[in-house]
C-alpha cells in the first residue's frame, strides 16, 4: 500500500508488525485516524488494546468534528478485554466546511470516509453493576486503512479464548411479563456483532425447554460452548434439570441413620448412574468429592438473560437485573462458578412408596409458606408478577404452620444459631436494628468462592457414618427454606441470607417457627428492607454453612418451591455441590 503523502496511512511494513504483535511481541499499530466527537487522532495497537491522543488540541471556536464538538476528555483508549466486537460500515460525504483544520489533512474536500465501529463494554457510572455499550467511531477516505484495522482488531478478538463462538438458545415467551421474546430482540444484535452463532429455541409449553435437554446429544451439545436461558429463575432450573439429569453422576445426599431406615431396601445411598452418555463427554470431566460432572466440552456454560418475575440467580451473579448486561457478558465470555443443590424426593405423600426422583435448585428450595404462595401463584398466572404480591398475601392472612421433622448437617455448631427459651426479645432487637453480625458479602473475584476446596466443608460424610454430625429438630414451622445463595430481589433488596455465596459449597437452611402473625410480619418486614436483619428474631433458626439437610413431613403431603418450580415432595434429602457449573457471568461488582 502507498502512502498518500503523510503518515496516517499504513504501509506493508506496518501490516505486517501488527500481525507479529497478536502473536505475542510488542509491535505497535498506529495510524492518524477521525474519531468521531473527538477529531483527528494518533490511533495505536498493542497488546493491552487500543490507546489514541489528539493530534492537535484546537481552541473552543474551532472544535466541531464531522458536525458534532468535540470532547479531549473522551476516554484515551480501550483495553482488548473490554471490546466485544467491531465492524465496518458504509462511507457518507463529509462536506469539508463540517470538519476542523486538522481533520482536512485526511480528507480533500467532499470526500468520501470510510468508517469502522469499535463496540466496547464499560460500567456505568449512574449504575456501577450495569454494563452499556460503548460505541467509537474511526473514518479515513481509504477504505483499505479502515478494513485493515478491523481485520487486526478481529484477530487481537480472536485470542480470546474464553469467549463463546456457538451458544443454544431458549427463549421463554411468556415468563415473566410475556416479553421473553422482545427481550431476546433487544439483545440479539450484540451477539451478532460479536459475531456469535446462536440456535434459538422458543418454548411452547411447559416442560419444552427439560424435553429438548433430555433429547439432545452428545454431538448435538459439543457443538455449543454453552446454553442460554432468556427467561426466569423457574425456565433456568427446567433447562438445568433437563441438562443434570443425563451429565451429573452423583451418589444421594447422605442422612441421619432413621432417615435411611425409613426407606426400607430402598434407602441405597450408593452412586447413582443416570448418565447414560458414558464416556462421551470426556472433553470436560470435572469431579466433586465422589460424584462426576460430564461436561459436553471444556469451558462449557450457561447464561442467563432476565425476563422473568424475580431473576434472583442474574441479580446475585452479575448485581443487576438487566438484559443488556448479562447479554454484553455471555459475548465476553464472563465466568463465575455457582453452586447447584441436588434435592431428592424419596416420597410423594405420607401413603406413597419410596420412588427417589432427582431435582436440581441454583438458587433456593422452600417449604411451607414458600410452596404456599408459588401453589396459590398459579391459579393467577393471568396477572402476571403482580400474582406472588397477590398470593403472598393471602397465603400470609392465613398463616398456616406445618408439622415437619427436619435434620441438618452440623458443619460448625458456632455457626448455628438455635432458637431457645419462650420470650421475643431478639424479635424487637431486629426492629431496632441491634445485635446485627458483620456480614461477608459475596463479590466479584470473591476470596471465598475462590479458595480451595480442599480447605473448605465440601466434603460430605458417608451415611454409613448415621447420626455423626447430624442435628435433628422437630416441631411446627411456618416454613423451612435453603438458600444457596442470597435469593436478592426485588421484594428482597438484600436477599433472604445476605451473606450467602456463589460458590463456597454450602447452604443456608431457615426454619422459622410457629409465631404471631405479628411477629411474622416484621420478619417479612426486614426482608424487604435494605440493610434489614430478617434473620434476627427468636423463631428464627439459622443454620449456617451446611452441606445437607433431610426433611419429612407429618402430614399427608408438603409442596416445596424450587427455583419458583413446583414440588410435591413428603420425603426429602438434599446436598449441594460446590461451582458444580459455571455460569456467563462475572459476580456483583460492588
Amino acid at each position: 500500500m502507498e502512502s498518500k503523502g503523510d503518515d496516517s496511512i499504513l504501509g506493508d511494513d506496518a501490516v505486517a508488525s501488527s500481525n507479529a504483535g497478536i502473536a505475542g511481541e510488542t509491535s505497535v499499530v498506529s495510524s492518524n485516524l477521525i474519531l468521531d466527537r473527538v477529531g483527528e487522532v494518533a490511533l495505536a495497537l498493542d497488546l493491552d488494546g487500543l490507546s489514541w491522543k489528539l493530534v492537535e488540541r484546537l481552541p473552543s471556536d474551532q472544535s466541531d468534528c464531522c458536525g458534532i464538538k468535540r470532547s479531549p476528555s473522551e476516554a484515551a483508549g480501550i483495553k482488548l478485554a473490554d471490546i466485544y466486537a467491531v465492524e465496518f460500515i458504509d462511507n457518507g460525504l463529509i462536506p469539508e466546511s463540517n470538519l476542523s483544520n486538522p481533520a482536512r489533512c485526511l480528507l480533500s474536500e467532499d470526500s468520501q470516509i470510510y468508517r469502522f465501529i469499535v463496540h466496547g463494554v464499560q460500567r456505568s457510572k449512574c449504575h456501577p453493576c450495569r454494563c452499556i455499550v460503548g460505541t467509537y467511531v474511526f473514518g479515513h477516505k481509504d477504505q483499505q486503512v479502515c478494513q485493515m484495522w478491523v481485520n487486526v482488531i478481529n484477530s487481537c478478538l480472536d485470542q480470546e479464548m474464553q469467549r463463546p463462538q456457538n451458544l443454544l438458545v431458549f427463549v421463554h415467551p411468556k415468563s415473566g411479563k410475556g416479553n421473553g421474546c422482545t427481550t431476546w430482540e433487544t439483545v440479539s444484535p450484540i451477539f451478532s456483532r460479536a459475531k456469535v452463532h446462536t440456535k434459538v429455541i422458543v418454548t411452547e409449553r411447559a416442560g419444552h425447554a427439560f424435553d429438548v435437554m433430555l433429547a439432545t446429544t452428545n454431538e448435538e451439545l459439543k457443538q455449543y460452548d454453552g446454553i442460554v436461558a432468556v427467561g426466569g429463575d423457574g425456565f433456568f432450573n427446567e433447562i438445568l434439570n433437563g441438562f443434570l439429569s443425563s451429565w451429573h453422576k452423583a451418589p444421594y445426599p447422605p442422612a441421619p441413620t432413621d432417615f435411611v431406615e425409613s426407606l426400607g431396601d430402598c434407602g441405597d445411598f450408593s452412586m447413582r448412574n443416570t448418565n447414560e452418555r458414558g464416556g462421551e463427554g470426556d472433553s470436560g470431566t470435572c469431579y466433586t468429592d465422589d460424584s462426576q460432572f460430564l461436561l459436553p466440552k471444556e469451558g462449557f456454560r450457561f447464561g442467563i438473560i432476565p425476563a422473568g418475575s424475580t431473576d434472583a440467580i442474574v441479580i446475585c451473579t452479575t448485581g443487576a437485573r438487566d438484559p443488556i448486561t448479562s447479554a454484553l457478558q455471555i459475548v465476553m465470555g464472563k465466568n463465575v462458578p455457582l453452586d447447584i443443590a441436588q434435592i431428592v424426593r424419596w416420597r410423594t405423600t405420607a401413603d406413597s412408596k419410596v420412588e427417589p426422583c432427582v431435582r436440581y435448585a441454583a438458587s433456593f428450595a422452600g417449604y411451607g409458606f414458600y410452596g404456599d404462595v408459588i401453589t396459590e401463584s398459579e391459579k393467577y398466572r393471568w396477572m402476571g408478577p403482580k400474582r406472588y404480591d397477590y398470593a403472598g398475601t393471602k397465603v400470609f392472612l392465613k398463616h398456616r404452620s406445618y408439622e415437619a421433622e427436619v435434620a441438618v448437617l452440623q458443619v460448625n455448631s458456632e455457626e448455628t444459631r438455635p432458637a431457645e427459651g419462650s420470650h421475643w426479645r431478639r424479635h424487637f432487637r431486629a426492629l431496632r436494628g441491634l445485635n446485627k453480625h458483620q456480614k461477608v458479602i459475596c463479590r466479584a473475584n470473591c476470596e471465598i468462592c475462590t479458595a480451595n476446596p480442599a480447605v473448605s466443608s465440601q466434603s460430605k460424610p458417608d451415611s454409613r457414618l448415621g447420626g455423626m454430625g447430624w442435628l435433628s429438630f422437630k416441631g411446627r414451622y411456618l416454613s423451612v427454606g435453603a438458600a444457596i445463595i442470597a435469593c436478592r430481589n426485588g421484594r428482597a433488596p438484600d436477599g433472604l441470607v445476605a451473606d450467602a455465596h456463589l460458590a463456597d459449597g454450602f447452604m443456608h437452611l431457615i426454619l422459622i417457627k410457629d409465631c404471631p402473625r405479628a411477629f411474622y410480619l416484621g420478619h417479612l418486614l426486614q426482608l424487604a428492607k435494605r440493610d434489614g436483619d430478617p434473620l434476627n428474631f427468636e423463631f428464627v433458626e439459622h443454620h449456617k454453612e451446611t452441606s445437607a439437610f433431610t426433611f419429612r413431613s407429618s402430614g399427608k403431603s408438603s409442596i416445596w418451591n424450587l427455583d419458583g418450580e413446583l414440588f410435591q415432595a413428603h420425603q426429602l434429602s438434599a446436598q449441594v455441590f460446590r461451582g458444580l457449573i459455571n455460569l456467563f457471568a462475572s459476580g456483583p461488582p460492588v
